[in-house]
Order: C-alpha cells, then sequence, then structure tokens
C-alpha cells in the first residue's frame, strides 16, 4: 500500500473502519457486520468523537473507499443470504494487538492523551502501564509511512495528545487550534504576571515608606 492510498481517509471511512475493528473484539458473535450494524456501530453516542450521523449511503461509500484501499470491504466467509462487511486491517498491517487497540480508539474518538488511550482501550486490549502505551504509540509512530503524531502540547496541560494519520498529516486544523490557543494563553499570562509584578512593586514601596517612618519615630525618641 502506498503512502497517498494510506493517509487521506474520509470522516465517514475513518468512522467505518474504527467501528469494524471495535465491534471484531467487543462483540465477536456479531462480526462481521450487517449493514444495519455497521450504521449503528457508527452513530453510536457512547466512545465516538464527534458524535456522527451517517446513513447507508454514506456507509455504502465509506465501504467501497476502503475496499479500494484494501482495508475494508464485504466479508470473505459470508453465506450469501445477508451481505456482511469486515476490515482487513491485520493483512494491510500486521498490526499487534496493542497497535490496534490504539489506532480504533484513535479512529473513533480523534486525537487522546495516552492517559485517555489507557483508559478507553480497556475492552479491547489492556494496558498494564502508560509505559505500554507510549511504547504502542512509538511503535505506530516509526512504521514507515508514519501511522501516528504526537500533536503540540495544549497550555496547561501535563500529556500531549496523539492522533492517528490515516486521514492526512495533523499539522492543519488541530494544530493549528491549539497554536492558536497556546499563543492567546500566552498573551493573558503576560499579562497576569505584569499585573502581578505591579502589585509587588507597590507592596515593596509601601514598605519602605513605613520603614523610612519607622526610622524616624526611632531617631526621635532615642536621638
Amino acid at each position: 500500500m502506498s503512502s497517498e492510498q494510506l493517509l487521506h481517509l474520509t470522516a465517514a471511512e475513518t468512522r467505518v473502519l474504527g467501528a469494524l475493528i471495535e465491534k471484531e473484539v467487543t462483540t465477536p458473535e456479531y462480526y462481521p457486520l450487517s449493514l444495519n450494524a455497521l450504521v449503528n456501530a457508527c452513530n453510536q453516542r457512547s466512545n465516538r468523537e464527534p458524535v456522527m450521523a451517517l446513513d447507508e449511503d454514506d456507509v455504502r461509500q465509506a465501504l467501497r473507499g476502503l475496499e479500494e484501499d484494501r482495508l475494508a470491504g464485504p466479508a470473505r466467509s459470508a453465506d450469501g443470504r445477508v451481505a456482511k462487511y469486515e476490515h482487513w486491517m491485520g493483512e494491510a498491517f500486521n498490526l499487534s494487538r496493542a497497535e490496534s487497540a490504539l489506532i480504533c480508539t484513535l479512529l473513533l474518538r480523534g486525537p487522546q492523551t495516552p492517559g485517555e488511550l489507557r483508559g478507553r482501550t480497556e475492552r479491547m486490549h489492556c494496558f498494564d502501564e502508560i509505559a505500554d502505551v507510549l511504547a504502542g504509540l512509538q511503535k505506530l509512530m516509526e512504521r514507515e509511512p508514519a501511522m501516528v503524531a504526537v500533536l503540540p502540547r495544549q497550555p496547561g496541560t501535563k500529556e500531549s495528545r496523539y492522533a492517528h494519520l490515516l486521514s492526512g498529516p495533523v499539522e492543519s486544523a488541530a494544530a493549528q487550534q491549539a497554536e492558536k490557543g497556546h499563543g492567546s494563553a500566552s498573551a493573558g499570562e503576560n499579562a497576569a504576571y505584569e499585573e502581578r509584578i505591579t502589585q509587588l512593586e507597590t507592596a515593596v514601596a509601601q514598605l519602605q515608606q513605613e520603614m523610612t517612618a519607622l526610622r524616624q519615630r526611632i531617631d526621635s525618641l532615642f536621638g
């Protein structure tokens, strides 16, 4: 698979692919999914950011795009009575269980911190420590082409967020918004620092005046 095929999934294709990966692990008894089940999986309100409202035509179109990229399509083992669909991520990328869980959660919920990923992947894979999450993310970042990238850290946060690259580079909207927010926060922080310095300078001046007055009183008493 070429990098051009890898990096340009639409929002609907991203959601369909993520839903198929998730349901294979969390509800294997219903996998591969019928079209109706797949639409419901894409549009469910839990574990989805943003919540979407795809119809059957949207999902069919997304499946056609994914089939062209050899990432998903009609189930090869289907009996023919009801059309069902499956993903082919294992064949395309040979992901480990941990890597698959991370990619799936990023596809379904967008950029997240390692802490968020650890909690949200529990049904698919148990990461004992944050270090295990970071190790999985690092492996995905080191692939050729990379499947994950780290975003600039947002102001006031301790953890960086990670995003998948299956829909293209991430220096666009999300990163720009983060940088914009960072600039606004920096300006606000500078104004707060300046106000605080002014307050401290005023307090110091008042203390100096009081010390001068106190010395004068002492001099007058003992002079």
